[in-house]
């Protein structure tokens, strides 16, 4: 542990605040120092195993001159509320994607965080994954050329391990299903690599899953740059699979979960192996958090920047219900 680490609370206690705490404990540069969640016995759990204060309220560790940070792991529909309570109070933020289920609240917790001067993050580690660096990296060089074309697969198998009682899976606590929960880690990652999105055809169905949200969704994305990008995202397939296939008109390149990551040059007969590690995406993400907070800087997924990948999601689910084409601008200024 370095000597100055961001004094962090955990606010929230689900099984992602496991995953996020975890991540703190191989890092040297945030620490997690005390915790709440309306449950006595969730909080009291969660201080046991990471060592940290159960505070009685949230209230309670706003008040906390030691506590630096949030660590946001709450339902969607009270990002809007809970921020603005840790803004007010001096506190830097780190929130679960997606910053809010509505447009108007992200651009009111960008708002706030802007004026009352903390930081602001929000947690999309996917796009850090070590093959999308690469490809990044790629096109920004020029290797790719003129980006035409990408297809993209995030899947999950939900079978027996679905929680109906869980705001994560309800068309109230996560309107849109899979396309939100997971298909925007993926529409986030598009864009970062194609460029941003202008508009969205979609289509989604509820095939195996019980509840009333959608367990599987495609859409078909138009970059602003011409490009096109097909995301497929499901809750509904027998197991986890992740693809992304990024077409240009000098270079390609394919990665999957099982196959790993290949270019194929143009003029060349068969596709370069590309070796990659992989890397601790959620660690990373938490440590720029830390380092934006001790030595300035801006976190690489602001509020902001959540907020356009949410319109894209918006306007997927719109486009669903309405069998049409829907423009993200349409979605951003309602």
């Amino acid at each position: 542990m370095s000597s100055n680490p961001v004094r962090a609370a955990s606010l929230g206690m689900g099984w992602w605040s496991d995953v996020l705490a975890d991540a703190i404990q191989r890092s040297d540069k945030i620490e997690i120092a005390a915790c709440f969640t309306r449950s006595p016995e969730k909080r009291a759990a969660f201080a046991e195993k990471y060592g940290c204060r159960a505070a009685e309220s949230y209230e309670e560790i706003l008040g906390d001159p030691s506590i630096e940070a949030i660590i946001n792991t709450t339902p969607n529909h009270v990002h809007l509320d809970t921020t603005r309570a840790a803004a007010e109070a001096g506190k830097h933020i780190f929130l679960d994607k997606p910053v809010a289920n509505s447009i108007a609240d992200g651009k009111e917790i960008a708002r706030i965080c802007d004026e009352a001067g903390v930081i602001a993050a929000i947690g999309y580690q996917r796009r850090r994954e070590n093959q999308f660096r690469w490809i990044k990296k790629q096109i920004d060089e020029g290797k790719f050329g003129k980006l035409v074309q990408a297809e993209a697969n995030i899947s999950r198998d939900r079978e027996g391990q679905f929680d109906l009682s869980s705001w994560r899976y309800t068309a109230a606590g996560m309107p849109g299903g899979v396309m939100l929960q997971i298909g925007i880690h993926y529409v986030d990652v598009l864009e970062f690599l194609m460029g941003p999105v202008a508009a969205v055809s979609a289509r989604s169905a509820q095939l195996v899953l019980p509840g009333d949200n959608p367990d599987v969704a495609n859409l078909l994305m138009e970059h602003e740059n011409g490009a096109q990008s097909i995301l497929s995202a499901s809750y509904a397939s027998a197991s986890e699979y992740y693809l992304m296939n990024i077409y240009g008109k000098e270079s390609s390149a394919y990665y999957d979960l099982f196959g790993g990551l290949r270019c194929l040059r143009r003029g060349a007969d068969k596709p370069e192996n590309i070796p990659f590690e992989k890397n601790d995406t959620i660690r990373e993400e938490l440590d720029e958090f830390a380092s934006c907070i001790r030595g300035g800087g801006v976190p690489e997924v602001g509020p902001l920047r959540a907020t356009e990948s949410l319109a894209v999601i918006q306007a997927g689910i719109k486009s669903a219900a309405e069998g049409r084409r829907v423009e993200v601008a349409e979605i951003l200024e309602a």
